[in-house]
């Protein structure tokens, strides 16, 4: 189990880097609790989120405002029902040009053979500070 779904989890990244979150979704419970960064009042990105229209929200949030010049998993590490995925990224700002450089953890909680829930933590000071400017 734990090596399928590290490879559900590198075919979502997948989907995510070329745009096709629908197909991001089809791996994703409809229930789905995901979580990035901080406050949203920080970083529109930012914040919690439920179920497929709030995570295609969050997709397509951070797709207006963020370039990602790289997007790097590195490390995948399971445990019981998670995939722990420990990497790094940089993206510039769309507005105002600002780029970040970020090292991330992202935590997948499965269910079965979809992730019921995403964690993600990252630099989020050095993304307030950018977006900002």
């Amino acid at each position: 189990m734990s090596a399928a779904n590290i490879e559900l989890v590198k075919g979502l990244y997948a989907h995510y880097a070329s745009g096709d979150f629908d197909s991001l979704l089809q791996g994703c419970s409809p229930n789905i609790e995901w979580c990035s960064g901080g406050s949203p009042t920080d970083f529109p990105a930012f914040g919690p989120r439920k179920g497929h229209a709030e995570v295609l929200d969050f997709c397509r949030t951070v797709a207006d405002a963020v370039d990602f010049d790289e997007f790097q998993p590195m490390e995948y590490y399971t445990d019981k029902d998670k995939v722990f995925v420990l990497g790094t990224y940089t993206f510039r700002m769309k507005n105002g040009g600002g780029r970040v450089t970020s090292e991330w953890i992202h935590i997948f909680t499965f269910r079965g053979n979809e992730v019921v829930a995403f964690r993600e933590f990252l630099d989020t000071a050095r993304v307030v500070s950018v977006y900002l400017r």
